[in-house]
């Protein structure tokens, strides 16, 4: 299987670095990319990006790599992205995405909404205001401790985290949720502790029919407080592709 790994909001592909190498290990194909504007990406940064753009990164690497047994995961934000990503591949190249992995990510149920249709209204108002502060262009990276994170880890992160483009904030995902849902589909759910941004995806997806669910005993960057846990799940995935 090939692994196509989506970085959530302020990240960039090194969140993955304890990741990949597991999944490699394992015999599978690994690609983390980042998304732009952000990481070693952050050079780009600019009002005119937007959703389509980040999904136009992933497309470009499946296809660019010419991959055809894909696991799409995407992180937070990243599952906004893989939604649209996904949408595009089981349009057009059927067959070639196997499985799609929201790893306590966003998950759009409705043609049209955004990363922001799941927030609280405290939260959106509070993001708008932080973005104003910038000029609109960028949405400041919080502290990483908000994330499950202490220690050593939490400085990692905090410096490596940069602004994230906010023009995609309230991009509206048009998506065809019949077809995406043809596709196996799980919800990494990492819940100690759980990030409030993500309840109301943890909630959908034990109420609708389609998904397949797996606690992972770890806060929101799983891909960094337990990259064993998490790869163990994510080759579980692929196995069942």
């Amino acid at each position: 299987m090939q692994f196509v790994l989506v970085h959530g909001a302020w990240h960039g592909a090194w969140c993955w670095k304890r990741v990949t190498p597991l999944l490699r290990d394992a015999g599978h194909d690994v690609h983390a990319l980042t998304l732009t504007g952000v990481g070693e990406r952050a050079h780009l940064l600019s009002a005119q990006i937007r959703l389509h753009t980040h999904v136009s990164d992933v497309l470009g690497v499946i296809r660019g790599e010419e991959l055809d047994r894909v696991v799409l995961v995407g992180h937070s934000y990243g599952g906004v992205v893989v939604t649209g990503v996904a949408d595009e591949l089981l349009r057009d190249t059927p067959g070639v995405l196997k499985h799609l992995v929201y790893v306590d990510g966003t998950a759009p149920e409705r043609s049209g909404e955004s990363w922001s249709s799941a927030h609280k209204p405290d939260v959106i108002a509070a993001r708008i205001a932080a973005a104003a502060a910038n000029g609109g262009v960028s949405l400041p990276p919080p502290d990483a401790a908000v994330f499950g994170l202490d220690g050593a880890d939490r400085d990692w992160v905090n410096r490596r985290m940069t602004p994230q483009p906010f023009s995609l904030y309230r991009d509206p995902l048009y998506f065809d949720p019949d077809r995406v849902a043809t596709v196996p589909r799980t919800f990494i759910d990492c819940n100690q502790p759980a990030f409030p941004n993500i309840d109301a995806m943890r909630r959908r997806v034990r109420s609708e029919p389609g998904w397949r669910v797996v606690e992972v005993a770890t806060g929101h960057d799983a891909m960094i407080s337990a990259p064993e846990a998490l790869a163990r799940s994510l080759l579980e995935c692929a196995r069942l592709g």
